[in-house]
């Protein structure tokens, strides 16, 4: 095979592909991206077996062919490269089912990349999704719910079945729900009128964080669930992922029904204070307390042999004070997700669930579980 490309152009594909590849082994075909040029056109796909990535983007072929090489090894020597167009050479002479050397070279400098690659013959095959039902969700309203719930999934794996964000209809609304057990993050929009069915599905977080960092901002996303996978294609761009086994906890039993008190804040002083409170707590506990008073609440950090910190920031709170302890990546991770301007908690008691959400109420809200008081 042999064709020419354009050097940026291929750079942003391999990327993406390097960020579905596990693997760092130069030896494992899962290392490799795969390659195939035909009709001017370079087909693309890498995996891991449990996430799969396929793209094609226009290219000059004077040769068809097939082949792939680490990945790796590849965006190295791309990047290496000035701008302008590569030409990839795969020589006939080698035969099309060894080991093959590969010559990578711009078209107008005098520079040469020789490398090894392996054949096509071993690399996995991809299921297909063609022939799957897609639906169409607007790519804005669809990365927004993945941001606000992708990062409270557990890093527990014996807890397999809470490893992924859930995705369910009701009615015609996507609830997408992530929890690991000490806290719960759910996001709904009514973004599927008209779709007939959408099966539960437990989602990997790996490829949801691959949508939300590639998806574009306008435009709608294209999803199908079928035969425990679930595709996503925008674009040029299909991805494929092996859904998460197991049964998602009943996560409405987790919900608070009713609250009997409410604080809010402003998010900026919220935010500010928190990051420079966060400066003296225990990273590995995390612990912190807010001393919650009419008008006032006080963040302080649990007392340490490196210090202490704590802050005072305005609250709308009318109730009796209380002390409540949290994690701090607990309310600093949906701080970076809410846009209102103003936060609002809710709670009954120190040891009780709280909901953190935007003020006014919207389509998120954060449940934490608090911490004991030490």
């Amino acid at each position: 095979m042999k064709f020419t490309f354009d050097r940026d152009a291929m750079i942003t594909e391999i990327a993406i592909a390097q960020e579905i590849i596990s693997t760092k082994n130069a030896g494992s075909i899962l290392s490799n991206v795969s390659l195939t040029a035909q009709n001017n056109s370079l087909l693309i796909k890498a995996t891991d077996v449990k996430v799969n990535f396929e793209t094609q983007v226009p290219v000059q072929v004077e040769r068809e062919g097939s082949t792939t090489i680490y990945c790796d090894k590849f965006m190295g020597i791309l990047t290496s490269l000035p701008e302008g167009e590569i030409e990839f050479d795969q020589p006939l002479e080698n035969g099309e089912d060894q080991s093959i050397t590969v010559i990578i070279k711009p078209v107008a400098k005098k520079i040469k990349f020789q490398m090894k690659s392996m054949s096509q013959e071993k690399f996995p095959e991809l299921m297909t999704s063609n022939d799957a039902p897609y639906f169409e969700v607007p790519s804005k309203d669809l990365k927004s719910m993945i941001g606000e719930t992708v990062f409270a999934v557990s890093e527990d794996e014996t807890r397999y079945f809470m490893n992924g964000v859930y995705f369910e209809k009701k009615e015609d609304n996507l609830n997408l729900v992530a929890t690991d057990g000490r806290r719960l993050s759910f996001a709904s929009k009514g973004i599927l009128a008209g779709v007939a069915d959408l099966s539960p599905s437990i989602v990997h977080p790996k490829i949801l964080n691959i949508i939300l960092k590639h998806a574009p901002e306008e435009g709608n996303i294209f999803v199908a669930v079928v035969d425990k996978m679930i595709f996503f294609k925008f674009g040029n761009y299909k991805f494929g992922s092996v859904l998460l086994e197991g049964q998602f906890p009943n996560y409405v039993r987790v919900i608070p029904e009713k609250q009997e008190h409410q604080f809010q804040v402003a998010k900026g002083d919220l935010v500010s204070a928190l990051k420079r409170v966060a400066l003296m707590v225990d990273k590995k506990a995390g612990r912190l307390y807010f001393n919650i008073e009419p008008g006032v609440l006080r963040i302080t950090s649990q007392q340490s042999d490196m210090g202490s910190a704590d802050e005072e920031i305005p609250c709308e709170y009318a109730g009796d004070a209380t002390v409540i302890a949290f994690n701090y990546r607990y309310i600093e991770e949906p701080l970076r997700v809410i846009k209102s301007e103003r936060i609002a908690f809710e709670f009954t008691g120190d040891m009780k669930a709280v909901t953190m959400r935007p003020e006014p109420a919207a389509d998120y809200f954060h449940i934490i579980m608090p911490m004991q008081k030490e």
